[in-house]
């Protein structure tokens, strides 16, 4: 290739601030739950890269005839890989497309094809335009993508703050995870937390079930969290974790009477049997994004509950690493259930990608997959 910025780039990053702000010099976007990707295409060349800066070409075959079908002969454009079945983003769905089998690849190409939403114009024929202000990089790209189709997409925004605040609340249902907030001014800059992301941010009541090992072996690394469904049924639903040296030497301490006969009455007691893990929801369970790492636990007996701070749930499990915000010694095990969990309202990904033209019939426009 010979664009006047070549792979590899690392993408511009956002930094997490609480709520909406409050400047006149923001532009407001939806925050997509994919993969984040930077499209360069010269000519018939095309390379997908990722935010590690390793290809994701093969692995998304359907959409390099996209790019050649929609994009300028010569550009470089930030965005992201989405996958949406049922007009809802899945995620789950698009973690499979990474897999070593080529046709395994070609086969999910098939049943679950991705789809690219444009964000930001780092390059076009010989221009550089990372030193430009990001709010002239977006007229630049709205003028380059405006005549795109799917599977191809340009993400909408706003400076109102009003339909970003409104945005917020409605696009989560769709299976995004908050919005960014990008000063219209800013240059392109690698890799730098420039940018700005708000996201949802929950708390709920988990009981501590055991922990794992720090990887340097001093501490303790996570506490595996449960809560219960319906019918009784302690679930793993993720980890908290990012604690200092000093505190993870601290709770080796504090969980140590814990561990006495812990796995005498445990509801994991039988995790390492193959069965079950049958629905990926056991501590240690192996799975292909395992990389090799030790999932060995320390159970715990079932008397601790710790409150958590989270952003959202998927399938029954917190989407990313949990903080931990206090102890909850008031609280019993039997307390923390599924039903404490705060579920946004189900909506169309089609009201993401079309929010001036909700009240168009969906015959009269394309959808993404689903």
């Amino acid at each position: 290739m010979h664009l006047p910025v070549n792979p590899p780039v690392k993408p511009m990053l956002a930094k997490a601030v609480a709520g909406l702000p409050e400047r006149d010099d923001i532009i407001f976007e939806p925050k997509w739950d994919g993969f984040r990707c930077i499209v360069f295409r010269d000519g018939d060349e095309v390379e997908l890269g990722s935010r590690n800066e390793k290809p994701l070409t093969r692995y998304f075959p359907e959409i390099v005839p996209a790019v050649l079908a929609n994009l300028p002969p010569r550009c470089v454009i930030d965005g992201e890989l989405i996958v949406a079945t049922d007009n809802h983003l899945n995620f789950p769905a698009l973690q499979q497309r990474i897999h070593p089998a080529e046709s395994r690849v070609n086969k999910l190409a098939e049943e679950t094809p991705a789809a690219f939403v444009a964000f930001d114009l780092i390059a076009i024929d010989d221009e550089d335009l990372r030193d430009l202000p990001f709010g002239q990089r977006r007229e630049r790209l709205e003028h380059a993508l405006a005549d795109v189709a799917p599977p191809i997409y340009l993400t909408s925004t706003t400076k109102d703050r009003a339909v970003a605040a409104r945005w917020f609340e409605v696009f989560e249902g769709a299976g995004l995870d908050g919005l960014i907030a990008k000063p219209e001014g800013d240059g392109y800059v690698e890799n730098k937390r420039t940018q700005l992301k708000v996201k949802h941010v929950r708390t709920a009541d988990a009981v501590v079930a055991g922990y794992r090992w720090h990887k340097d072996g001093k501490g303790v690394g996570s506490l595996l969290l449960g809560l219960h469904d319906e019918d009784g049924q302690l679930h793993s639903v993720g980890v908290a974790a990012s604690f200092t040296a000093k505190r993870r030497a601290e709770l080796v301490e504090e969980l140590e009477p814990l561990t006495k006969d812990a796995l005498e009455n445990h509801p994991w007691r039988d995790w390492a049997e193959a069965a079950a893990h049958k629905d990926g929801r056991m501590p240690g369970a192996p799975h292909r994004w395992s990389g090799g790492k030790d999932h060995s636990w320390v159970p715990l007996r079932i008397e601790q509950v710790v409150e958590v701070k989270y952003g959202s749930t998927l399938d029954g499990r917190f989407r990313e690493v949990t903080k931990v915000l206090r102890w909850r010694p008031d609280k019993t095990p039997a307390e923390c259930d599924y039903e404490q969990l705060s579920e946004p309202v189900p909506a169309g990904l089609d009201a993401v990608l079309y929010p001036e033209d909700r009240d168009l019939h969906p015959r009269d426009r394309d959808r993404p997959n689903g």
